[in-house]
């Protein structure tokens, strides 16, 4: 059974910095997608970050340039290093997967939620002015 498992969330002030990891648990497929999502009240869940086995990579505009996503193999971990924060980027971050999967090009926009089959629960980003 795949289970993903978020960390990393927190209280930070305006300009700070956050490191997010998923650890990934009970999948051994070489082809996946992955990606962190956000969510604050009243919103849509937006995808923020996407990254495939082959490393292409596939960000929202508001956060090019501050974030960064990875993927640690060996551990099987996805990380998002989030830089630059803002008060709008206060949300809760969910990591997302999907195997047998690619990223149809690299620099392109996320993928929306409908393609990912497997999520955490949630961590929790706090931004203040």
């Amino acid at each position: 059974q795949v289970h993903l498992l978020e960390s990393g969330g927190g209280s930070v002030q305006s300009g700070g910095s956050l490191r997010l990891s998923c650890a990934v648990s009970g999948a051994s497929y070489n082809t996946y997608c992955m990606a962190w999502f956000r969510q604050s009240p009243g919103t849509e869940r937006e995808g923020v970050a996407a990254i495939d086995s082959d490393g292409k990579t596939a960000y929202v505009d508001s956060v090019k340039g501050r974030f960064t996503i990875s993927h640690d193999t060996a551990k099987n971990t996805l990380h998002l290093q989030m830089n630059s924060l803002k008060p709008h980027d206060t949300a809760m971050y969910y990591c997302a997967a999907e195997f047998l999967c690619r990223l149809s090009s690299n620099n392109g926009y996320p993928p929306p939620q409908g393609l990912y089959g497997y999520w955490g629960q949630g961590t929790s980003v706090t931004v203040s002015s």
